[in-house]
């Protein structure tokens, strides 16, 4: 009788466990879904992006991009000064596709998944930190702890990646981000992201993404400006002959 008595303790115990277990993973799901529908809310969006880049004294380097998004998978960045990088474009599509124009060469090229994890043009984002898809596509998410303002999740990678993880703070009231932070195989952490967000019209936008290297001690700061949504882009404006005019 005893023996039964320990065997239910247990089985509850069990059930209990899982029930949290299960409860927690839906509420991480759900907080992630959410921070994507902030994120991705728009039909399209066009906007102005000032790159500031600074190095580990202080001194800055100014560059200027356009940048249009349609839907929650299709991105097109061009830097349209300095002379040097104007022209500097990339596209990225769905499935997992990536395209790099450099003017110089007058051709554009495929990212590999492989080389995903280089810098893209100098800044301090990679190719990755570039890419248009949802973070509840890439990443299976936990919750690690709720505080005053903030949902502090886990996000592991479904598919090869350079981070081991990253974790991520998320309004509790708004659901955008305000900070990223990235970690290596060894987990250490070696990139963060801080958010700054606005409300333009109907939708939550990035104002301001400032993206640090901690082994390099160097910062890249995107501003976007001039944000305008819904202007009905279509897939015709998402094409490999788009990037390279």
């Amino acid at each position: 009788m005893k023996k039964m008595k320990i065997q239910s303790v247990v089985l509850t115990t069990l059930i209990v466990a899982g029930s949290i277990f299960s409860a927690n993973a839906q509420d991480a799901a759900t907080i992630l879904m959410k921070m994507d529908d902030v994120m991705y809310s728009s039909k399209d969006m066009t906007g102005k992006n000032k790159i500031v880049l600074i190095d580990r004294n202080g001194k800055q380097e100014i560059r200027e991009a356009t940048i249009q998004q349609k839907g929650n998978d299709k991105r097109m960045f061009r830097f349209t000064s300095p002379a040097s990088q104007a022209g500097i474009s990339v596209l990225s599509l769905p499935d997992d596709v990536m395209y790099l124009y450099l003017p110089a060469f007058g051709k554009e090229r495929r990212i590999a998944t492989s080389a995903k994890n280089q810098n893209f043009a100098g800044t301090d984002f990679s190719y990755d930190d570039m890419e248009s898809v949802l973070f509840s596509a890439k990443y299976t998410p936990k919750l690690l702890k709720t505080e005053a303002d903030v949902f502090v999740l886990e996000l592991t990678p479904l598919s090869r990646s350079d981070y081991s993880k990253v974790i991520v703070r998320i309004n509790k009231t708004n659901f955008y981000p305000e900070l990223m932070e990235y970690y290596d195989k060894g987990n250490t952490k070696i990139k963060e992201a801080k958010y700054t967000f606005k409300k333009i019209g109907n939708y939550w936008n990035a104002s301001e993404i400032e993206m640090t290297d901690l082994k390099k001690n160097h910062k890249t700061k995107m501003q976007m400006s001039d944000v305008k949504y819904d202007q009905g882009l279509t897939d015709d404006d998402f094409t490999v002959r788009k990037l390279k005019q």
